[in-house]
């Protein structure tokens, strides 16, 4: 299984990523080296948005696809999803 995300950081701009465990993986990008370089620098994240997935690649293509929309289309996104 692996999961689409959508970030919150502090300073509220969005990050986009896939992972197989989730909360492992906001762990790593709010405590860890592991996180990503963008996340470590506007630390706190908050998760805003998950998707689940059968495998990476259709996991891949929906990041590849989010990663293009605009903020307004992303932000759009998540109200619709709550």
């Amino acid at each position: 299984m692996y999961y689409l995300y959508i970030l919150k950081c502090a300073d509220i701009t969005l990050y986009t990523g896939i992972a197989r465990d989730l909360k492992r993986r906001i762990w790593e990008h709010n405590f860890s080296n592991l996180g990503a370089k963008y996340t470590r620098a506007r630390r706190p994240v908050k998760l805003a948005y998950s998707k689940k997935f059968r495998n990476r690649s259709n996991a891949s293509k929906e990041e590849a696809r989010i990663k293009k929309l605009s903020r307004k289309e992303k932000m759009e996104m998540i109200k619709n999803n709550k």
